[in-house]
C-alpha cells in the first residue's frame, strides 16, 4: 500500500505529469527542454525530475554538464498499467498537444543553437 501511495503522490503534480507526457512522446530530453516548454526555472525542473527519478519513473544520462532524462525502461508491474492509461488519456487533451507543438518548435530552434 505504501508503494501505491508514493506513486500517486508523485503523479499528483501537474508539472510532473507534463514532464512524463513529454517523455512518452520523446525518447530523451534535456533539462533545458523542460525549462523552455514548461516555462520553469532550472532548479524547479531539476527538482521535479529528481522526484520522478527517485520514484523509478525516469532515468538520467550525463554528458558533460548536461543531464538528459528518459522514461525508465522496465517499469514495475504495479506502475505500468497506470502509466499506459495516463499516456492514452493525456494524449487526447488539447493542452498537452499544445505542449508537444511547443516542444517541437523548441527542438527545431535548439538544433540551430544550444541549451542556455
Amino acid at each position: 500500500m505504501k508503494k501505491a501511495t508514493s506513486f500517486f503522490k508523485v503523479l499528483a503534480d501537474e508539472a510532473r505529469l507534463k514532464m512524463l507526457f513529454l517523455l512518452f512522446n520523446h525518447r530523451e530530453l534535456c533539462v533545458c527542454d523542460f525549462m523552455a516548454v514548461l516555462d520553469v526555472t532550472q532548479s524547479k525542473a531539476s527538482r521535479h525530475l529528481r522526484i520522478l527519478h527517485n520514484a523509478g519513473l525516469v532515468t538520467d544520462r550525463r554528458t558533460g554538464t548536461w543531464i538528459y532524462y528518459s522514461l525508465q525502461p522496465g517499469t514495475d508491474d504495479f506502475m505500468q498499467p497506470f502509466l499506459e492509461t495516463l499516456k492514452s488519456t493525456l494524449a487526447n487533451r488539447q493542452e498537452v498537444l499544445e505542449l508537444l507543438k511547443k516542444l517541437e518548435t523548441w527542438l527545431a530552434q535548439k538544433d540551430q543553437t544550444s541549451c542556455v
